[in-house]
């Protein structure tokens, strides 16, 4: 498999509708490959839910799709719709809701890339005659000949670096990826957008879990799982000595080192430790009891082809917009490994993502089981 692709031979640029991936399909133009713009559809509104006004210019939308299409007639390059919308549901969504009835927090973004996103775009580019992909992600990518493996490296804008939810990215879906934004900042895109008259340059961003559109997950969870919600009686707010504090409303309405919301009065501020869906119990803490040296993470994959075999310092970062902490990571059985921080970090939160780092070197990432 070649490193890159040569000039003139055809990419497939996956286009949100966004700025980024808009300018991303200019830039691989300008570098003279042969560009065929594809939309990816993951998401109906209809089955969650929520602000359906919000959902008309959200991810996978029929605004951001023909926003994406006219991007592609600015750029005269071909625009296709790919239908993916059951695979998300049944990989992504499912997984979502379960995590949380299982008392975790997801980060639906790794799954999402991991699973769908890559798997399912690079299962059908070659009735596009392409062997590479390109996305408007914010991370880069070099190749390592020593170790013969392509390797995951931080995007340069600290502020827009999206490596984090990249870990799980294969090392042959590596190879046939391409982030031409890798070494720019989000003002640079928006200016470059500009000079281009791109359709898309000033279009605001999305924050939100693309299928939750408005931001509310525990709406989404009492309307897309009524029945598992409601089957979910409410429970004991405990302290960590088991004294008993309050009442909850349902564990999944919860997420660990929360704060507010929670109905209880103590004389200073508590923060959700742990939740116990086995006893149906919140357990609360004060700050300093949130606070972990260790987590397990599970399901590791090494990211940029370098497999631990011994314990080795590293910076991690244990959720998204998290700076990272150092910490020794010691590698177990079956993709399992311990995350020791010299440090102790707030809230680590199983459900999450554990993302470990060399510099800007993504060494690789797992899920967080849990702390201690």
């Amino acid at each position: 498999m070649k490193r890159k692709p040569d000039k003139g031979e055809r990419v497939v640029a996956a286009m949100s509708g966004g700025v980024d991936s808009s300018l991303m399909a200019k830039l691989l133009l300008d570098q003279g490959y042969d560009v065929i713009g594809v939309t990816m559809k993951l998401w109906t509104y209809e089955r969650g839910g929520g602000n359906s006004r919000a959902a008309d210019s959200n991810c996978c939308s029929i605004e951001e799709i023909n926003d994406a299409r006219m991007v592609c007639h600015q750029l005269g390059i071909p625009h296709y719709v790919l239908d993916f919308s059951d695979t998300f549901h049944d990989t992504v969504v499912e997984n979502f809701v379960s995590e949380y009835l299982n008392g975790s927090t997801p980060n639906p973004c790794v799954l999402c890339n991991s699973r769908v996103r890559w798997v399912s775009l690079l299962d059908r580019i070659g009735e596009f005659g392409a062997e590479f992909i390109a996305t408007g992600h914010y991370a880069r990518r070099r190749y390592n000949p020593e170790t013969d493996s392509m390797e995951l490296l931080q995007g340069l804008d600290p502020h827009k670096d999206q490596s984090y939810v990249l870990w799980g990215v294969s090392q042959d879906l590596l190879r046939r990826t391409l982030w031409p934004l890798g070494n720019f900042t989000k003002d640079t895109v928006r200016e470059d957008a500009s000079d281009a008259n791109l359709h898309t340059a000033q279009r605001p961003e999305s924050f939100e879990i693309c299928f939750v559109t408005d931001n509310d997950y525990r709406r989404f969870l009492s309307e897309y799982a009524t029945e598992e919600m409601e089957s979910i009686p409410e429970g004991d707010i405990v302290d960590t000595e088991g004294n008993v504090l309050g009442k909850h409303e349902g564990y999944p309405n919860y997420t660990i080192g929360q704060r507010r919301g929670l109905g209880v009065a103590v004389g200073e501020p508590v923060y959700v430790k742990e939740i116990r869906p086995e006893s149906n119990r919140i357990v609360v803490g004060k700050k300093q009891e949130v606070l972990s040296q260790t987590c397990e993470i599970a399901g590791v994959n090494y990211t940029s082809g370098i497999t631990l075999t011994e314990p080795t310092r590293v910076r991690a970062a244990i959720r998204y917009n998290h700076r990272g902490a150092e910490a020794t990571i010691i590698p177990g059985d079956k993709n399992t490994a311990t995350i020791e921080f010299d440090e102790p970090q707030h809230a680590i939160t199983p459900g999450q993502s554990a993302v470990f780092f060399r510099d800007d070197l993504v060494l690789g990432g797992g899920f967080i089981k849990q702390a201690a």
